[in-house]
């Protein structure tokens, strides 16, 4: 009988061990529920060649310490084949569109931590795409589902309130509806998976 209440009273205090850690944890200053970010991408807006316009806002909510969803909205333009990989023929003349695409992309996503900052990330934009020629007319609309996936690294900077999430990424449209065939032509060349950094920026509150 004093076994089996010694035994009870042990698992109790585990148990009360673990809620207050879990508490604390959460109570912590340093773990903050929300953050709001962008990326580093904004600064290809200084790009004289191939201007996208880019706007991006992301919004996340931390689920527990290693698992985050969050919502982006991003905006922008572009006016060459997306697939086009960098190198010489990134922004090379010729190869652009006969005209340029508008894009609303309301974002979701999803973010594991595995271990200490490394992360892994799935994100599913849906492109709302207008289409416009080289007198700036709209010649249509189209729909784009995008697939992101980053492998990277979150630091942290002044106390976690800020942070940094330098990745390798890779970006891939398996739906791709009502693309004028003037636009078609011009990027058929192309794959339809593009390699790219990935430069989220965000501050948690």
């Amino acid at each position: 009988m004093q076994k089996k209440s010694t035994l009870i009273g042990f698992v109790i205090l585990m148990a009360s061990t673990l809620q207050l850690r879990a508490a604390t944890a959460l109570q912590d200053s340093t773990y903050r529920r929300w953050y709001v970010g962008s990326s580093l991408y904004l600064l290809g807006n200084l790009d004289r060649v191939n201007k996208p316009e880019y706007v991006q806002l992301n919004v996340g909510y931390r689920l527990t310490p290693k698992d985050v969803i969050s919502i982006e909205f991003k905006r922008s333009i572009y006016a060459w084949p997306i697939g086009i990989p960098f190198g010489p023929s990134f922004d090379a003349p010729g190869l652009n569109y006969p005209g340029h695409a508008r894009i609303l992309a309301p974002t979701v996503g999803y973010q594991r931590f595995w271990w200490k900052g490394v992360y892994t990330s799935i994100y599913a934009l849906n492109a709302f795409e207008k289409y416009m020629d080289q007198d700036k007319k709209k010649i249509g609309n189209g729909y784009t589902l995008y697939l992101n996936f980053h492998l990277g690294y979150q630091f942290r900077f002044w106390e976690n309130r800020f942070f940094f999430e330098p990745a390798m990424g890779c970006s891939y449209w398996p739906v791709r509806t009502k693309v004028p065939e003037v636009f078609k032509a011009v990027e058929s060349r192309w794959p339809n998976y593009f390699i790219q950094p990935g430069l989220h920026f965000g501050f948690n509150f």
